[in-house]
C-alpha cells in the first residue's frame, strides 16, 4: 500500500523523466508495471481525484484491524494503528 511516483511511459521505452510523465502509484502496481506500457497490460489511468477527498485509507485501515485484531501484535501496526485512532477521534 506504499505509495510511489511511476512513469506512465517508461523510460527504458523512451519515457521522459518529468512531472509529465509521473503518475502516483502504489509499489505493487509500480512493480508490476515494471517497463510495460499501459496498453500491452491492458491498463488504463484513473482519473485524478481530488486531494481533500483522500482519507489515505485511514479508515479502511482502522476498519480493517478491528475485524482482524490478530494483526496488532506486530508492533509496527498496532503503532501506526494507535496514531489512527488517536488523529481521527480528535
Amino acid at each position: 500500500m506504499l505509495p510511489t511516483i511511476d512513469h506512465v511511459i517508461p523510460v527504458s521505452r523512451g519515457g521522459e523523466d518529468s512531472e509529465t510523465n509521473w503518475v502516483c502509484t502504489s509499489q505493487l502496481r509500480n512493480g508490476s508495471k515494471s517497463n510495460w506500457l499501459l496498453e500491452e497490460l491492458g491498463w488504463s489511468l484513473n482519473d485524478p481525484g481530488k486531494l481533500n477527498d483522500w482519507d489515505g485509507m485511514i479508515n479502511w485501515y482502522i476498519s480493517y484491524l478491528d475485524d482482524n485484531p490478530q494483526y496488532l501484535s506486530n508492533k509496527y501496526i498496532y503503532a501506526w494503528y494507535r496514531v489512527a485512532i488517536l488523529e481521527t477521534t480528535t
